[in-house]
């Protein structure tokens, strides 16, 4: 049986049908000759001659006219696309995406075009047919990979590479015939390691060794392929990667170096050009040691590539001032340093990378030497301002501890104050100078506030003051100059420098007066002891528009911290002055009269101020009602109680004092000194008896504790009116009256009171006196917490009257507060207390806060935290509390500010 009659579907077509898919083609053809940009991104005539081919396949075999005819059709359709291609260039050029459409229908062209002449085969007459259309393939895979189509490329370079194989290389002795299939091999191993099948790509190219012929021109492009390859694998920057692309990079410049030896480059041009590439591998090879801190074999390569040239390129100086470097042979890379700066031929952005290397691997000890190589750079050309903000940022951001910090800040304020430093942020485009100029100042004023954080005054001044040579002297820059005046008049406050603190508020109020500087410049006459004009500024603090009640308070702590009590009696007396219905105000009322008193209480002769004052007490409380006035609760009670208690005490003081002036004579030395000796007798008759009695009682008699109290609190009194060392002796008298078994809590308290106010109050006294009595109630079998509470109130208001670490003895007060209420039972310990202790442990961080100290302030919070924590009750409070402190917590205490209030201080004012 014949196979014609068992598959009719593959007889020969007859003639007619050649002939009509021929004429369709052809038509097909024409139709792209007539083809514009615009018509191929709509059209698909790339799917229709698709078609046609199809046909085409199914119609072999073919006559020899047709396979001709279809060869020309095939250069026909190819020519047509190159007419395409360059018609493209010109008209979407404005259009990405309709030029990538184009290019997409063009390559699909080219494609048939090449399936065409393939389609063709052998031809009569056409020499090297297979080679032609290889061709074909080759240059539409160039084009696909172009359109990152790496698929349809790898089929393209197959096609080719099959059909070259049909051909013995032997037999090829044209020279473009063995530059293509070298170009071919290349093209195929790019296309491999593009989709990341790098086995193949590097086995082609090692394959292409052999393809090379006598011509200097195939030696450059396999070493330019081996350098791509090792760029990409250096340019990842993966120590495990660095060898694979040393390899490559090597194999780059073997191969440059055997085109050179050959005698294959006989011409100049070709030598020069072999030369080139070689020495641009050696640099990468120098990188790739480089970055595997390979330091000596950079400088082998340096001195290969210096011995090899008569130019140097900018790099070579680079490399080996790096490697010198990481030698730690600071001279010579300071010398390489400096001869990028002499060869005008190495660009501006390429010394001043080098100059930021220099100063990140020297440190400190470069400092001096980049601030030289810089100025040398302004006297060799221009260099931008953007360079000038790159050292600068560098230079204030770099190492070394406290030492290399100081040559750094030296170094920066020297570099940017030089006339030439900052010429090179005027004229040009207004908004470009404005940016420039600003990203100095932000430098210079960042490195000044962390100067200032840091308690370095001195250098923060001079920072500060260096910003202000980059910020305009105009009417839109006149707030962020005022803004910077008074920043330096707090770095002199803080340096005591109070001239020149002066000046400077002065120069600021000028520019922009607010009350900003009126509380700098009361600050200044605390400072000088000047209280009139403190005051005078006090006063002045209601006229400005920014007037903010608040700022009688912080000039009140301000004042006492200076000692200067007139100064903060005035403060508070003018905040109650700002005191109406419904106005908020940054404390109570009755709080501000408190402390009036409190204040008056140290002053001799003062007792007509108090009396006022109790009687403006009286008076609002008749105007408001006692619990508007006082509080509602436990805390207007003690409020209440110790007007109340101070007002009669004060009374029988005064008393006494009346007595003696109607006798008019008061106590002599001699009479106190008599009184003390008496008092002494009686204490060792006392001490006599209370041993008889212990023979017979381990517990003293109820007539033995009042003696001995009584006995105590008299001589205390008596030695309050000696001027010689009253207050060791007072304290001495407790020590004693606190070691014997007749001390209970209750007198220790009462002693405690007795010391702890009055016009010559004894903080000492006092603070024993509480803390023994504390320790007593502690270890009583069964404790008294509201007696307790009471105690702990007394030792944490007491804290502030005390001489020393004021800020520190308070925390242990609360901390030891702390401690007594964790465990204990709910309702054990008076929750009122509680939640006094939790309130003013928080307020304590107010006034740190303002001030800007705020790890003080943070610890003062946690600690109002903690024993909000411990109080049934406070859920509300420990709500604002835990908010607060989480956003102190994220913003780290960031900048230097200059007194304003935050968000932070807002919320705990909600707490006062």
């Amino acid at each position: 049986m014949r196979i014609s009659e068992i598959s009719p579907e593959i007889r020969s077509a007859p003639p007619e049908s050649h002939s009509l898919l021929l004429e369709e083609l052809e038509s097909s053809i024409k139709e792209a000759e007539n083809l514009s940009p615009a018509s191929l991104s709509q059209e698909k005539l790339s799917g229709k001659l698709q078609n046609t081919l199809s046909h085409l396949n199914s119609a072999l075999p073919l006559p020899e006219s047709g396979k001709l005819q279809i060869w020309k059709f095939s250069y026909r359709l190819w020519n047509a696309c190159v007419d395409l291609s360059n018609a493209t260039g010109i008209s979407s050029e404005e259009n990405p995406d309709l030029r990538r459409k184009i290019n997409e229908e063009q390559a699909n062209l080219r494609q048939i075009a090449a399936d065409l002449l393939c389609f063709a085969g052998n031809v009569a007459g056409v020499p090297s047919p297979a080679f032609k259309s290889a061709s074909f393939y080759y240059k539409t895979g160039l084009i696909w990979h172009g359109l990152k189509k790496f698929d349809l490329a790898a089929n393209c370079f197959d096609r080719a590479t099959d059909l070259m194989s049909k051909i013995e290389i032997e037999s090829v002795s044209d020279t473009e015939e063995r530059r293509f299939l070298l170009e071919l091999n290349l093209a195929r191993s790019q296309t491999a390691w593009e989709v990341s099948e790098q086995n193949l790509a590097l086995a082609l190219l090692n394959r292409s060794k052999n393809l090379l012929y006598g011509n200097p021109e195939s030696y450059k492009i396999l070493a330019e392929q081996y350098l791509q390859f090792g760029k990409i694998v250096l340019s990842k920057d993966q120590r495990s990667s660095i060898n694979e692309a040393r390899k490559l990079i090597d194999e780059a410049v073997d191969l440059c170096e055997k085109g050179l030896t050959t005698g294959i480059a006989r011409r100049p041009m070709e030598a020069a050009e072999l030369k080139n590439l070689q020495s641009k591998s050696l640099r990468f090879l120098a990188a790739a040691h480089l970055q595997m801190e390979e330091f000596e074999s950079v400088l082998k390569c340096v001195r290969v590539l210096r011995d090899s040239t008569s130019e140097e390129h900018p790099s070579i100086s680079f490399l080996a001032m790096k490697a010198w470097l990481g030698l730690g042979r600071y001279g010579e890379a300071e010398k390489e340093l400096k001869g990028m700066v002499v060869n005008k031929a190495v660009p501006e952005g390429v010394c001043v990378s080098a100059v930021e290397a220099f100063f990140e691997g020297a440190g400190a000890a470069g400092a001096e030497a980049v601030k030289v190589v810089f100025l040398g750079l302004l006297g060799r050309c221009h260099i931008s301002a953007r360079a000038a903000i790159r050292v600068v940022q560098r230079l204030v951001s770099g190492s070394g501890g406290h030492e290399g910090s100081v040559v750094r800040d030296r170094v920066v304020a020297e570099l940017v104050s030089d006339e030439r430093v900052v010429t090179l942020f005027t004229g040009r485009g207004k908004d470009d100078v404005a940016k420039e100029r600003c990203a100095m100042h932000t430098i210079l004023w960042n490195s000044g506030a962390e100067h200032f954080r840091s308690k370095d005054y001195g250098t923060s001044a001079e920072m500060f003051e260096k910003s202000m040579l980059y910020i305009p002297h105009d009417v839109e820059n006149r707030i962020l100059r005022a803004k910077c005046f008074r920043v330096l008049c707090l770095c002199h406050l803080a340096l005591s420098q109070l001239d020149r603190a002066e000046e400077y508020i002065n120069q600021a109020q000028k520019l922009e007066s607010n009350i900003a500087c009126t509380f700098l410049k009361f600050k200044i006459y605390l400072q000088k002891n000047d209280e009139s004009a403190a005051m005078n500024q006090m006063q002045a603090m209601v006229n400005c528009l920014d007037f903010n009640p608040e700022f009688f308070t912080l000039s009140a702590h301000e004042a006492m911290a200076c000692r200067a009590l007139p100064v903060a009696i005035a403060s508070l007396s003018n905040l109650l002055n700002q005191y109406s219905p419904g106005k908020p105000m940054p404390m109570p009322e009755v709080a501000v009269l408190r402390n009036v008193i409190v204040l008056l209480f140290q002053i001799s002769d003062s007792q007509p101020e108090i009396l006022k004052f109790m009687r403006r007490a009286h008076t609002r409380m008749s105007e408001l009602g006692t619990e508007q006035f006082f509080g509602n609760g436990a805390v207007g009670n003690r409020e209440l109680n110790w007007f109340a208690g101070n007002s009669w005490n004060m009374g029988i003081k005064t008393g006494m004092i009346n007595g003696e002036k109607q006798r008019k004579a008061a106590l002599t030395d001699f009479e106190v000194k008599r009184g003390i000796e008496m008092l002494d007798r009686a204490g060792k008759i006392l001490t006599s008896t209370m041993k008889a009695t212990q023979s017979t009682s381990d517990q003293p008699t109820t007539v033995d504790s009042s003696l001995f109290f009584l006995h105590t609190l008299h001589a205390y009194h008596l030695h309050d009116r000696l001027d010689n060392d009253k207050r060791s002796q007072q304290l001495y008298l407790i020590k004693s009256f606190a070691s014997l078994k007749a001390c209970t809590p209750q007198n220790l308290l009462q002693i405690g009171l007795t010391a702890s106010h009055g016009l010559n109050s004894n903080p000492e006294a006092a603070h024993f006196a509480f803390n023994a009595c504390l320790t007593a109630h502690l270890a009583s079998a069964s404790p008294d917490y509201h007696k307790i509470a009471l105690v702990v109130r007394k030792l944490a208001v007491l804290t502030g009257s005390r001489d020393g670490d004021v800020d520190n003895e308070a925390y242990a007060a609360y901390r030891q507060a702390y401690r007594i209420m964790v465990g204990l039972k709910e309702g054990e310990y008076p929750a009122e207390e509680g939640k006094w202790l939790a309130i003013t442990a928080w307020n304590r961080s107010v006034l740190p806060g303002r001030l800007g100290q705020v790890d003080m302030a943070r610890r003062w919070m946690k600690m109002g935290l903690e024993l909000a924590r411990c109080v049934p009750g406070m859920e509300g409070y420990k709500g604002c509390m835990e908010e607060c402190l989480a956003g102190i917590e994220k913003l780290g205490g960031d900048g230097c500010r200059d007194g304003e209030g935050g968000e932070s201080e807002s919320r705990n004012r909600l707490l006062l």
